[in-house]
């Protein structure tokens, strides 16, 4: 092969790499965010040196407003520290609330930010004026340091979406 060729074709084999091979979302599995979403700033680092804080601000929820009728639901708290923590260790908490609105609470889907952080939403209605509990479970297997995890609760309230937050500062394994 001439030389010349063969930069020809080196040059177009990297430009194919750098272009070709780039992954587009398709269609169906495009992501889309709602214009000018504060979404990015409620990013919630999910392993934290010691010392760090998270950038989390829960009066900076996205404005997501369901279709129908909407409620307002109250926490009895929206942040749980689960203080020091061993590896491995498996925590629970009660994440207890109120609907303080006018129509029955609906709470559509209940998600961790990861797979070690898992809620459980109660999936009956809940009444005005009536209480219930969102159980999260934390498990501190395969993490250390301090740790952050966001609970997001999609339900029929304005906002549509409310943040409930989990931290813990895990001990590294003990090897040997």
């Amino acid at each position: 092969m001439k030389p010349m060729n063969f930069k020809t074709l080196l040059i177009g084999g990297v430009a194919f790499l750098a272009f070709g091979c780039a992954e587009t979302p398709s269609e169906d599995k495009a992501i889309s965010r709602p214009a000018n979403s504060e979404a990015d700033s409620q990013d919630i680092p999910v392993n934290t040196s010691p010392g760090q804080t998270s950038n989390f601000d829960p009066a900076k929820q996205q404005a997501a407003v369901p279709a129908g009728p909407t409620t307002t639901v109250t926490f009895a708290s929206y942040e749980h520290d689960f203080g020091t923590l061993d590896a491995g260790e498996s925590v629970t908490h009660m994440f207890e609330f109120t609907n303080t609105g006018d129509e029955p609470l609906l709470l559509d889907k209940c998600k961790g930010s990861c797979g070690c952080t898992v809620p459980k939403c109660p999936k009956e209605p809940i009444a005005p004026g009536e209480k219930g509990q969102i159980e999260v479970k934390f498990n501190s297997k395969g993490k250390k340091n301090k740790q952050t995890k966001k609970v997001t609760i999609n339900a029929n309230t304005d906002p549509g979406q409310t943040f409930l937050t989990i931290t813990a500062f895990v001990n590294p394994p003990v090897e040997g």
